[in-house]
């Protein structure tokens, strides 16, 4: 394949990142940079700038509000906002649940979830993985049982991630008994201020609760909330993970990890008097790992270029997912080697709101340990790689 950007791509960079020199607060990236977490209502406000700007949804069609860049653009403005450390909308409403609104909800559903999806109105969650349905998610048992123009829910959700934050949550509720599991299941939209939802918090290794259970006690759903046909839900969720595993890649971001890592290595003493960077078999460990970088970010490239023609990803979404998680917890590693003895002492409140989960900055060795641990989860959601190497044997191998 051809990698070299045209002249028209060359300037796009350029404009793109102008801009985020310009309109990214210089205070967010203080914040990014010292591994501090953005409140919510700083990231609404960064998604309302690129709202503004008609870039606040890179991968829709234009016809729903998108940019209608080719997939070139999307990989360099993706890039260029990852190297300065400007975020990324929250993925369930952009990237997850609105290419299905897009593609089996209705009319009416689209005017009404999107355009405050695309303005950042509206936080959703996600709510598929349950207790004892993970990995085999097509068990699930939270029930919806209809009930004239409603649905009433009962059961619950784990590992939701930022539901204290939703407005809504998209969920895979069981709606039939009596078939094979993965035909008994609908998808559901549901108001997150529904009488008989509660949550409970998790707190993990940081110190901060990213993560919920989320319990449905007699929850009423209207029946217009239910995405496409009734026990088709498992179609359309098969979808949404093949859009959340090519996400999960993370090229971007280790573009940026990568040149942390180099600059700490650079800082960094050995023990003997020299440089990590200067350490034979550090040096190795970081070019293995830009080299599996470049690798990946040209599979991705031609996901993109999948994409960009109206195809749907495929089986190359889990290969996507397994080398860029695996590759993010190589990194992490490295990262500890260069913090040493230093990743040992952690003080949560030194962080504002809790730990970002990427601290690069000066002095943020002790974060190491935490990003560490708190990164094992990227080889697990999405579904677990294992799970991936399944259908990538059936899809791709035919065995």
């Amino acid at each position: 394949m051809n990698a070299d950007f045209t002249t028209d791509e060359l300037q796009f960079e350029i404009e793109v990142q102008e801009f985020l020199q310009n309109d990214f607060p210089a205070e967010y990236r203080e914040k990014v940079d010292a591994g501090i977490r953005l409140s919510k209502n700083e990231l609404v406000r960064w998604q309302k700038i690129l709202y503004k700007k008609g870039w606040a949804a890179p991968t829709w069609p234009a016809e729903h509000g998108g940019t209608g860049w080719t997939a070139t653009q999307k990989h360099i403005f993706a890039t260029e906002m990852a190297l300065i450390g400007a975020p990324e909308p929250v993925p369930f409403g952009m990237k997850m649940v609105a290419p299905v609104i897009m593609a089996y909800g209705s009319d009416e559903q689209k005017q009404r979830f999107l355009p405050d999806i695309l303005e950042s109105n509206v936080w959703w969650c996600q709510g598929y993985s349950e207790p004892n349905s993970g990995s085999d998610l097509a068990s699930l048992k939270t029930s919806a049982v209809r009930d004239g123009d409603e649905y009433v829910v009962n059961g619950n959700k784990t590992w939701n991630t930022y539901g204290q934050y939703a407005d809504w949550i998209f969920c895979l509720v069981r709606t039939d008994t009596g078939v094979k599991k993965q035909e008994g299941i609908s998808f559901l939209l549901i108001d997150m201020k529904t009488p008989g939802i509660t949550l409970k918090p998790i707190v993990l290794l940081d110190g901060h609760a990213e993560v919920n259970e989320v319990f449905f006690d007699d929850v009423r759903v209207p029946a217009s909330n239910l995405i496409g046909e009734e026990n088709k839900g498992w179609t359309y969720a098969k979808v949404l993970l093949t859009h959340e595993r090519t996400n999960i890649s993370g090229v971007p971001r280790g573009k940026r990890r990568l040149a942390a890592l180099k600059r700490l290595a650079g800082n960094t003493d050995d023990g003997f008097g020299n440089t990590m960077l200067a350490n034979a078999a550090f040096r190795t460990k970081l070019a293995e790992v830009e080299i599996e970088l470049q690798a990946l970010e040209y599979s991705e490239l031609r996901t993109l270029a999948a994409l960009s023609v109206g195809k749907a990803p495929g089986p190359e979404s889990s290969i996507l997912k397994i080398v860029g998680t695996e590759l993010a917890q190589e990194m992490d590693e490295l990262f500890v080697d260069l913090a040493g003895y230093n990743c040992l002492p952690f003080v949560p409140e030194q962080f504002e709101e809790g730990f970002q989960g990427d601290a690069i900055g000066p002095g943020n060795t002790a974060a190491a340990a935490l990003t560490y641990f708190n990164n094992r989860k990227l080889s697990i959601f999405g579904g677990s790689n294992e799970i991936q190497r399944n259908i990538i044997s059936k899809a791709v191998l035919g065995l």
